[in-house]
């Protein structure tokens, strides 16, 4: 019980730096992609600006819009930070046992839940251009949801459990990157969409929308929604890498692929400009479904032979 409760909080508080040190990585390669340098005046290389950020944000003086919804409006940045630790209990320990036979359903109820945080704190503000970039940002993951555990359903299909872990003792052999690249890509996609990452980030639409839902939050209210958000990239970079790519042996090979799929979703950001919403939503209701319905089908009818 004690090792447990040691593991999760040393999970936790892992997972907090690593989302510092995520943050410096995106803003070097996106430097690198635009042709300059990045952070380079805090430490060596600018190794500590994460650091210095973090208590710019949290010394900074807390303003309250006067026709805002105090309660509420505080909360749900604490919220969201929340709901994305919590995500993390699925990890699959080896040796410490947290990771149980229903840990994918866990994930989706936790994962559904971070839209109420969006909602509360788009409403809460009281300002226009919160709501407008929460309405979008709900649809957004809603609409998404769906094919996100259409998606699921085809892996639990292929290996006949819900449990996290048994994906590892399946991919000894091969991948499953190899045997359900489509799967793979669509989920990639829904990541991307679920996560309002570019190409998918209309909530953060600079040109008509300023900064989406969280426009009227400023120091540490602002640090908790950016650290739920990077927090959840590295998840699901986690996931993926679970699912796809071969077993959670602790050694650098999983650190690397980690490493890359956070990598690659940092660079789709730097390359890909925003997709407009109408195409969004058709790509999810018509093309997606579609071909996971055909998909679901298909893996069904492998399990039955």
């Amino acid at each position: 019980m004690y090792l447990n409760m040691i593991s999760l909080v040393l999970m936790m508080l892992f997972s907090l730096i690593s989302v510092a040190f995520l943050t410096l990585l995106e803003r070097k390669i996106l430097g690198y992609l635009q042709i300059r340098k990045g952070p380079m005046k805090v430490g060596f290389m600018g190794l500590f600006q994460p650091f210095s950020d973090a208590v710019k944000l949290f010394t900074k003086e807390l303003i309250f819009p006067s026709k805002v919804n105090l309660c509420p409006y505080m909360f749900s940045p604490l919220s969201m930070l929340i709901i994305s630790l919590i995500v993390w209990l699925v990890f699959p320990y080896w040796y410490v046992v947290l990771s149980w036979k229903y840990s994918l359903m866990f994930m989706f109820v936790i994962l559904s839940m971070s839209v109420y945080s969006i909602m509360i704190s788009g409403w809460s503000s009281n300002s226009i251009y919160s709501m407008l970039g929460c309405v979008r940002a709900i649809a957004q993951s809603i609409s998404y949801e769906v094919s996100f555990f259409l998606l699921f359903l085809c892996l639990m299909f292929s290996i006949s459990s819900l449990s996290i872990i048994d994906f590892t003792y399946f991919q000894y052999k091969i991948w499953f990157i190899v045997i359900l690249f489509p799967v793979f890509i669509m989920l990639f996609v829904s990541f991307l969409a679920e996560l309002n990452r570019t190409p998918f980030d209309f909530s953060e639409g600079e040109s008509e929308l300023v900064s989406g839902f969280n426009i009227e939050f400023g120091s540490f209210s602002f640090a908790f929604i950016f650290l739920g958000e990077y927090l959840s990239i590295l998840f699901s970079s986690l996931i993926l890498i679970l699912l796809f790519m071969g077993s959670i042996s602790f050694n650098i090979d999983f650190y690397l692929k980690f490493m890359f799929m956070s990598f690659f979703i940092i660079v789709v950001r730097g390359t890909l400009p925003r997709y407009r919403y109408d195409k969004l939503m058709n790509l999810c209701w018509k093309t997606y479904l579609g071909c996971i319905l055909m998909l679901i089908i298909f893996y069904l009818s492998l399990f039955y032979l």
